[in-house]
């Protein structure tokens, strides 16, 4: 690392950590007088952002960066109206700074409970999708956290269009603008020199392919808050209503192809497998002809004459986040081989049952081990806007602090608080 950077890091470091006491104290009116500030520079700033985000997009393309990413790079009216959407929700949003909950008195007369609070200052390293820039920024300010951002290199322009908005009604507000840092330089170090900042940078959240995140996750000297991949399971049980799990699993799959809480692995009850496979894959075969399936032997016998676009399965299938019209297909025997696969073969993201036997949903919504389970519905209903947070900063498939989408409480802590009248301990 250069001198200049690591100066330049240093700097950035410490005014979010002074930026980060100011938002702590920071009342809820002021903090929501910002977010609606924001979307007024948004609003007044439209034309630039756009601008912005289609010189990123060119270059994107001039330089070959796969279709998924592209499509996560773009801003068109509907995700901008989306990101406006989300400040609105934000704001709408329950402060949940200053709560206090669990209170009990003790036997010594003292009274007890959690207070939340802030984490402090958060790094946020991301690709792709500059529409987390303001998702990350308005979640911080309203859970009174600094945060510094380090978009990729293809959504620069994009990113620093949105921050200069964001800038602009946190000084409105009276509110310090390094309160939401993103960062003026996208050399690999810069990465480095954050998830080593111990005492300033209270936690970490990579967000972006499973080869950024394993690299943040490896090297981290502050806690990280991540998700590696989403390897996202339907298994329609011998129970399920065949129309509902046509219309189901093709949404969950085609609607669109490049976020993390898109199907990639259908498990079929063998029961139904003749009539339940054909139909289901047809409809996405409808839905997309390009459509691949890569099947295990079973399901090749059955999809053989069906005219479409048919693969046998590997064991690195089982895995794959494909983020592609690419699905796995597999036939199971029963309910206890299907949690046994999405178990052993999946990224804890988010796993769906389709049946009517209640027995059966709380069997899988039991034992699956993952930190979104759901009973007859699409796995794209994983994320925080669908789940009522506003917004999220990512997704957590770890078991501590938070997990599934992370939203305002995700971004803090709890501490004791005790209320005494004199006490002594005897």
């Amino acid at each position: 690392m250069t001198a200049d950077l690591a100066a330049y890091m240093t700097q950035v470091g410490q005014s979010a950590k002074q930026a980060s006491a100011l938002l702590a104290r920071a009342d809820t009116a002021t903090k929501n007088q910002a977010l609606s500030y924001i979307k007024d520079e948004l609003i007044a700033h439209k034309d630039e952002i756009l601008s912005a985000n289609a010189k990123d997009v060119q270059n994107a393309k001039q330089k070959g960066i796969a279709s998924a990413l592209i499509d996560r790079l773009v801003i068109n009216d509907k995700v901008f109206d989306g990101i406006l959407s989300s400040l609105d929700d934000v704001i709408g949003l329950a402060d949940p700074i200053g709560e206090i909950t669990e209170l009990t008195y003790r036997p010594s007369g003292i009274q007890l409970g959690k207070m939340r609070v802030p984490l402090g200052v958060i790094a946020m390293i991301y690709e792709s999708r500059p529409n987390v820039t303001l998702e990350a920024g308005s979640l911080a300010i309203k859970s009174g956290n600094a945060i510094i951002l380090r978009g990729g290199s293809e959504a620069f322009h994009s990113n620093h269009a949105l921050a200069g908005c964001v800038h602009l009604g946190l000084s409105r507000a009276g509110l310090p603008t390094e309160a939401v840092q993103v960062l003026a330089t996208t050399d690999r170090d810069a990465v480095d020199a954050l998830i080593g900042m111990t005492g300033v940078v209270d936690v970490v959240i990579p967000r972006g392919g499973r080869g950024l995140i394993e690299r943040i996750a490896n090297n981290a000297r502050v806690p990280v808050i991540k998700h590696l991949d989403g390897n996202c399971h339907t298994y329609v049980d011998s129970f399920a209503q065949l129309d509902m799990a046509i219309k189901v699993c093709t949404n969950a799959k085609t609607s669109r192809y490049s976020p993390c809480n898109v199907m990639e692995t259908l498990l079929v009850h063998q029961g139904i497998a003749d009539t339940a496979l054909p139909a289901i894959t047809k409809a996405m075969h409808d839905k997309d002809d390009t459509m691949v399936f890569k099947v295990c032997d079973i399901s090749q016998k059955i999809l053989e004459n069906q005219h479409l676009n048919i693969e046998p399965a590997c064991e690195d299938d089982w895995y794959a986040e494909y983020l592609a019209p690419i699905l796995a297909v597999k036939v199971v025997s029963d309910l206890d081989e299907a949690i046994s696969h999405i178990n052993h073969y999946g990224s804890h993201h988010t796993d769906v049952i389709i049946t009517n036997n209640y027995a059966h949903a709380q069997r899988f919504i039991r034992e699956v081990d993952s930190s979104s389970v759901m009973i007859n519905a699409s796995s794209r209903f994983a994320d925080g806007f669908e789940y009522g947070l506003g917004a999220e900063i990512g997704i957590s498939t770890d078991k501590i602090h938070a997990r599934g989408p992370v939203g305002l409480h995700g971004l803090t802590s709890q501490k004791w608080v005790v209320f005494g009248q004199g006490q002594i301990r005897l």
